[in-house]
């Protein structure tokens, strides 16, 4: 048996709306794929949990036991974004001042949420154990060091680690050439097809 869902079985998933070129295992659980979008050349893998409003750019990999909770605004992760393990995401928090009662099982009159969206831009790359938390923004061609807590927005093209995530050092942009000749590449490919 394939660990991976084949083509026609991610077509009867009921996302609402995928690419070609996609890898999802078997082990990876999704709620509400109605609100799901899968672009192309995506691989989500073991023990992912997505849950809410997501759109998955091009080119994304999100490698095992990350967990994406979209809710009602919403996560973007952008072309040649990409989730290490064991990355969580929230674009959405339970109130914890205590002036509201918390988790699934009691009634929603009396719990306070926070919702805002949270965006990942292109070629951005999170370290192992991140907590990204809602109404962040990192930045184009952002890296996250592993076991970061990104409360607040980053600046584009600029390495970030710590509790809380801190800018470290600009990053390279020579990935923006690799990325032109990878689609050069891979559009000779396609041609041949």
């Amino acid at each position: 048996m394939n660990s991976f869902y084949t083509e026609d079985e991610i077509k009867e998933l009921g996302f609402k709306s995928i690419g070609y070129n996609i890898f999802i295992s078997r082990k990876a659980s999704f709620y509400g794929m109605d609100k799901i979008e899968i672009g192309s050349h995506v691989r989500i893998d073991d023990f992912c949990f997505l849950s809410g409003t997501i759109k998955l750019g091009n080119y994304i990999h999100i490698a095992p036991g990350c967990i994406l909770y979209g809710s009602k605004k919403g996560l973007i992760n952008d072309e040649f974004s990409g989730l290490t393990p064991r990355c969580i995401i929230h674009a959405d928090s339970d109130d914890y001042s205590g002036n509201s009662l918390t988790n699934p099982m009691t009634d929603i009159e009396f719990k306070h949420f926070t919702h805002a969206p949270v965006k990942l831009g292109r070629h951005v790359i999170v370290g192992s154990g991140t907590v990204i938390l809602p109404g962040v923004e990192i930045g184009e061609g952002c890296a996250i060091g592993a076991m970061s807590l990104v409360k607040s927005s980053t600046e584009p093209w600029t390495i970030n680690a710590g509790i809380p995530c801190e800018a470290i050092k600009k990053r390279s942009k020579h990935l923006l050439a690799l990325e032109q000749k990878f689609l050069l590449k891979r559009q000779q490919v396609d041609d041949k097809l």
